[in-house]
């Protein structure tokens, strides 16, 4: 039976169905205002009428091009295409490739709903203990044989070498042996690196595309929101490998996202774009967003350590995932028993979304949940811009208070 929740209105309160695409989570907020360049470029560009066309326009796919290549990732931008959000363009090349879809445990919360959207079967392979967002290879061989031998025709597999929602970044011989698990199967990787340019400890981090080892079998996908752009500027793109096989999936793509009505909005590419080029403005916000998570990020890990509760170290994003499991039963005492029922009761204890594991394809049993850390910098774009630039920012009251209500709801469960 479907479970229910109760939305309250002007009118009273209705009961209407739990769904988990409709109430499913939206990627962790940045909790920082819109870079003042950026929303210049969108203004000038506000009297634009004309749409971009399918894919995007030159400019933003030249712009995207040299994103890339800055990044050791060369090609041209025939081979780029961009769309109104990752889950339009994910949702375009999962349709374009065909066959089942093999993805990690816990996953990014869109892609489930996407390939069940277009009735294609999906598999979870279980992640190595380091790290989230990229299979166990050994595992992976294991599921892809199972999933023949049941008569899957398993085609493709989806990752996160900088992960949403475990915030960890994959080690390199992670992710070579896993990818070439996957090339030697005949699956072709999609590799989402919407995260990789909020690196907390850059220096001291090893980022590895597996478009570096698999160049042929690998499409990269960066939803820009990640890093550079607003989330109500919904764009991402993607870039596809420098084959014919390849190069007809592209053209399939573009059918598709035709056919769906993904067009990028044409104030939204040129902002896109400019981002994409990385002035100075942008790099410095990036930088300095990713030091202030990565601080917050790690104030928000000793609690949640301190209270009993599981997590790995926080490595990138804004956000972390911490395992409950070690208290269950101070939380069943509460009437906390699963995954939706955490979400629940901390969503309410500290007034912003904690999506439930259930929302990642963990086990509904497993009391996990994703914390974002974005709404501990301030409530007001004075207190988050406070926080960007403050050389001490959880001195700041404002910062010390949301981390003692975060601190005080875990406390509470020791």
């Amino acid at each position: 039976m479907a479970r229910q929740r109760t939305e309250r209105t002007g009118r009273g309160s209705v009961r209407e169905d739990r769904g988990p695409v409709r109430y499913g989570p939206p990627a962790p907020d940045a909790g920082l205002p819109v870079l003042p360049e950026l929303a210049e470029v969108l203004a000038s560009a506000a009297g634009r009428g004309e749409p971009e066309p399918t894919g995007g326009g030159d400019a933003l796919r030249e712009a995207a091009t040299a994103y890339w290549e800055r990044r050791g990732l060369r090609g041209g931008p025939e081979r780029v295409a961009a769309a109104p959000g990752a889950s339009p363009l994910l949702l375009a090349l999962i349709a374009a490739h065909g066959g089942d879809v093999l993805m990690p445990r816990p996953c990014t919360a869109t892609w489930i709903p996407q390939a069940r959207l277009l009735g294609r079967p999906a598999y979870h392979v279980p992640t190595p203990a380091e790290c989230g967002g990229v299979p166990d290879p050994y595992a992976l061989l294991e599921t892809v044989r199972r999933v023949r031998a049941e008569g899957g025709r398993p085609r493709l597999l989806l990752i996160s070498v900088v992960d949403d929602p475990t915030a960890t970044v994959a080690p390199p011989e992670l992710v070579r042996e896993a990818c070439e698990a996957a090339v030697a199967e005949g699956l072709h990787v999609i590799s989402d690196e919407t995260w990789r340019d909020t690196l907390h400890r850059p220096h001291d981090t090893v980022l590895l595309s597996p478009a570096e080892m698999c160049p042929d079998d690998v499409t990269v996908v960066c939803d820009l929101a990640g890093a550079l752009t607003p989330s109500a500027w919904p764009v991402a793109v993607a870039r596809f490998p420098d084959t014919e096989r390849a190069a007809a999936r592209h053209a399939r793509t573009l059918d598709i996202l035709t056919a769906l009505g993904a067009f990028v909005a044409g104030p939204v590419a040129r902002a896109a774009a400019h981002a994409l080029r990385e002035p100075a403005a942008v790099t410095d916000r990036v930088r300095r967003a990713a030091a202030l998570q990565a601080r917050v990020a790690a104030a928000a890990h000793r609690a949640v350590l301190a209270s009993g509760a599981l997590a790995r170290p926080p490595q990138a994003g804004r956000h972390l995932y911490a395992d409950l499991g070690p208290l269950r039963s101070r939380l069943a005492s509460r009437g906390v028993t699963d995954s939706l029922e955490l979400e629940e009761y901390l969503t309410e204890r500290l007034g912003a979304p904690t999506p439930g594991g259930h929302r990642f394809g963990d086990e509904l049993g497993a009391l996990r949940v994703r914390l974002g850390t974005g709404t501990l910098l301030g409530s007001t774009p004075e207190q988050q811009l406070e926080s960007l630039t403050a050389v001490e920012p959880l001195e700041l009251p404002h910062v010390a208070e949301a981390l003692s209500i975060f601190g005080t709801a875990f406390d509470e469960l020791r």
